[in-house]
């Protein structure tokens, strides 16, 4: 069964822009799971806003299976290193707000990032990354020691149908040339619950999903369970 990724950073996000003093966290990882989330992921930045170290070693303690998400900084090795994640997801960072925002430049990949990659596995944490979905960026985190990726498609599920269509079968293809390479395939990036059949239908290979914000916007509605299991049903 395809596996679903939850990410709850968007939480944290909230608590910080209403003042509220935690534990929202653990109560929706723990609803999430009960649901059918196999995974709870969270982004932290460098200056650890809005997602705090204490978040990450809480939620590490309390899911059964937790994924960092972060830049590729030597100021968060320490940390990933210590908490030990089931999974470590490197992404992009935007300079200017500090936060993990959107797929890892392949320039990275092809400046250095191989180091970092071998101090994280030699720590026993299994890394991927998310990028974009070109056939360039797939032989990049190939190419870097990477073992899997995850396909960004932040910029496919607004375009024009039209539009959607061709940059769907970009999608296929950077699916394919990853499952040829062996990496682990996960589709992740602004998807819900009209966007994400049809670009599982471009992907069938993907062998996990992450969802975030749509998840937790259909939560204010029906509640965290109902949001997730019926997220859960169309992953399946």
């Amino acid at each position: 069964m395809r596996k679903l990724t939850l990410a709850l950073d968007l939480l944290c996000l909230l608590r910080e822009a209403a003042g509220l003093p935690g534990g929202e966290l653990l109560a929706a990882l723990a609803l999430g799971e009960l649901a059918g989330a196999d995974s709870i992921r969270l982004g932290i930045s460098e200056d650890l806003r809005p997602v705090r170290e204490r978040d990450v070693r809480d939620a590490r303690h309390a899911a059964r299976s937790f994924e960092l998400r972060m830049a590729p900084a030597q100021g968060l090795l320490k940390l990933a290193l210590e908490v030990r994640p089931d999974r470590v997801v490197l992404s992009g960072e935007n300079r200017e707000t500090r936060q993990p925002a959107g797929p890892l430049d392949t320039r990275t990949m092809a400046s250095g990032l191989t180091p970092f990659i071998r101090a994280l596995r030699e720590g026993g944490i299994p890394v991927t990354a998310i990028v974009m979905p070109e056939l360039d960026a797939v032989k990049a985190a190939h190419a870097a020691g990477l073992m899997g990726v995850e396909l960004y498609t932040g910029g496919i599920v607004d375009l024009p149908s039209g539009e959607r269509a061709a940059a769907a079968e970009r999608l296929t293809d950077a699916g394919r040339l990853a499952a040829k390479l062996r990496l682990g395939l996960v589709l992740g990036g602004g998807l819900g619950y009209h966007t994400l059949p049809e670009l599982l239908g471009a992907v069938a290979a993907a062998e996990r999903v992450t969802v975030g914000r749509a998840c937790l916007a259909r939560a204010t509605l029906v509640g965290l369970d109902r949001a997730v299991r019926d997220m859960r049903a169309l992953v399946a």
